[in-house]
């Protein structure tokens, strides 16, 4: 599973025990492949980046308590403002997976499409190559591949190991990309989304990529939460095994 850290961390500040935790994830033979948090690690103030920092390091601390293998990072904190240069996020990038290697946590670039900064797959790459680290490695979206403008048709660049995760997700034919946002994502397979090519594309590419349903789509929340994993596993599944057909 990729569990989000906010609920977690307030677990915690219940008073409620971590090793516990760890115990029932264990027991259900479930792991923690992925887990998202939103430190700002990226932005241009040195000391909110250095705050950022810190977070990310209490957040890899809870994930590797946990078993858990990953860490999302994402541009949080620079969605809006003045261009970074790719470099520059490549170089704290690099300083976020030497963090990871003292954890014993791998962070994964990832990309938002709506963002300003880091919103593109190419950008993504560029910046995980250029930090000269053997861990680098993205963190994708089906979502953000369209909003951003990703071309699915260049995919095949990204070797086996270079997207740990894929977020699972599916988009309608409207509202259209400059309009769309993370409210209007479906299930995979209700929507118009070229999952077939993605899918056999990072099939081909030799990876295992694990994949993440993530939905913030209101009218799933009106539902029965495990109704909702249930259809979306099983659709998951549907979508994979047409992929691997073709």
């Amino acid at each position: 599973m990729e569990p989000w850290l906010l609920p977690i961390n307030e677990y915690v500040k219940q008073g409620k025990s971590l090793k516990v935790l760890r115990q029932r994830i264990d027991d259900l033979g479930m792991t923690i492949e992925s887990a998202i948090a939103f430190p700002q690690w990226i932005v241009e103030d040195d000391a909110a980046r250095a705050q950022g920092m810190e977070q990310a390091k209490q957040d890899m601390d809870v994930v590797a308590q946990l078993g858990g293998k990953r860490i999302a990072a994402p541009p949080a904190g620079a969605k809006d403002g003045a261009l970074i240069d790719l470099r520059k996020i490549a170089e704290r990038y690099r300083a976020l997976l030497e963090l990871g290697d003292k954890m014993g946590v791998v962070p994964e670039l990832e990309f938002w499409g709506p963002s300003l900064n880091l919103n593109h797959l190419s950008q993504a790459m560029f910046c995980a190559i250029e930090t000269g680290h053997p861990k680098a490695c993205i963190l994708a979206d089906v979502y953000h591949l369209y909003k951003g403008g990703s071309s699915i048709d260049t995919l095949h660049l990204a070797s086996g190991s270079a997207i740990c995760t894929l977020h699972m997700n599916d988009y309608p034919a409207k509202p259209t990309r400059d309009k769309i946002d993370d409210s209007f994502r479906v299930i995979p397979g209700d929507g118009i989304a070229p999952l077939s090519k993605i899918l056999r594309t990072l099939h081909d590419n030799g990876g295992h990529t694990v994949l993440s349903l993530e939905l913030f789509n209101r009218e799933y929340w009106r539902q029965d939460a495990l109704k909702v994993c249930q259809t979306g596993l099983e659709k998951m599944k549907t979508v994979v095994e047409k992929a691997l057909e073709v």
